[in-house]
């Protein structure tokens, strides 16, 4: 018999991909015998003896779900002291000898008198990984925090009868061509490029971003610059019902800002513009649907040609259009201040 927070427990067990996959066949195995199955089809199911199903059964039903982990094995234990471990930590956290930039196992090793494995299993229970590197960038714009939230406003609570947009310019998108054939995906194998490649040319995309419906406005364009930025907010706008305020988010990029544009703007007053802080362009939504044509149609595409390139940005577009929808982008608390970088 199981409790209703017992069988919770194992059905968990049973759909997570990241524990051990004999535990995950003993958490099934103790729901089938729970739902009654005769032992004639375990046995055959999870390829296991009776005797097997009879120890697990035995384990859990002394133990419950506790019972269904591996025991700890015999053999020499940690011989890893607390102070030989606060020593590994705390000189993780400061620089190597010079020219080295981080520390890694051997080289801490020597430094301690120690075996490198001791440090490996060190670092893994503290979660320490030194040859890792990420990379930020810490916005300086000294008004971050009103164009911030005005931008966010504009995601967690849209003006009536307006439409909001993201827009952006994914540029110098290489039409890139093969000198080898493409050899197919097979079983046990990748799909394989040649490394050898033509370039054909270059394009950029200007794409707009429906953040209520997910539906994106492209057009390709072999320059960037104010005029064909112009010509895009002008096919935009067209297909908008009359009398709709139309609210535009975009980022600094100096054809945004142009006296061109500046007299467009003048000539549309249906439409504002809301800038995103500098080096924040995880503001833009459009920057998700761009690293997503980027990794199902760009990277590994190729193209013949500009022409073909444009083809199947265009063609792309329309395939998601057809079941596009709105990104699930949220902000955790809205009550609080977006502070700016102090130095």
């Amino acid at each position: 018999m199981l409790s209703n927070e017992e069988r919770t427990e194992l059905e968990a067990i049973c759909r997570s991909r990241t524990i051990a996959a004999g535990l995950s066949q003993r958490a099934r195995l103790i729901l089938a015998i729970a739902d009654g199955q005769a032992y004639s089809l375990l046995t055959g199911k999870f390829e296991l003896s009776t005797t097997s199903i009879t120890r697990w059964r035995k384990r859990f039903e002394e133990k419950r779900v506790p019972g269904l982990y591996d025991a700890p094995r015999a053999g020499r234990g940690d011989r890893i002291t607390p102070r030989l471990e606060a020593r590994i930590l705390a000189l993780t956290q400061k620089s190597p000898p010079k020219p080295l930039t981080h520390w890694t196992t051997r080289h801490m090793g020597r430094q301690l008198g120690i075996s490198h494995m001791t440090v490996q299993r060190v670092w893994r229970r503290a979660g320490l990984k030194p040859h890792r590197l990420e990379r930020y960038v810490a916005s300086r714009d000294p008004n971050f925090e009103e164009k911030a939230a005005d931008v966010i406003g504009l995601y967690l609570a849209p003006p009536e009868n307006a439409i909001v947009l993201c827009i952006d310019e994914k540029t110098a998108i290489q039409a890139l061509d093969r000198r080898d054939p493409v050899l197919p995906l097979s079983p046990g194998r990748a799909e394989r490029h040649g490394f050898e490649y033509v370039r054909h040319g270059m394009l950029s995309l200007y794409a707009a971003l429906d953040i209520g419906t997910g539906k994106v406005e492209g057009m390709t364009a072999e320059r960037h610059t104010s005029k064909e930025f112009i010509a895009f907010l002008d096919r935009v706008v067209t297909g908008q019902p009359k009398g709709q305020g139309i609210h535009l988010i975009l980022d600094n990029f100096s054809a945004h800002k142009t006296k061109a544009v500046a007299t467009w703007l003048e000539s549309h007053p249906a439409v504002s513009m809301h800038f995103t802080p500098t080096y924040s362009s995880w503001l833009n939504q459009v920057e998700l649907w761009f690293s997503k044509i980027e990794r199902e149609c760009i990277a590994r595409g190729i193209f013949t040609s500009t022409a073909d390139l444009r083809r199947k940005l265009m063609q792309y577009i329309k395939v998601h259009n057809k079941n596009c929808h709105p990104f699930a982008w949220t902000y955790s608390d809205p009550s609080k201040r977006i502070r700016i970088n102090s130095n």
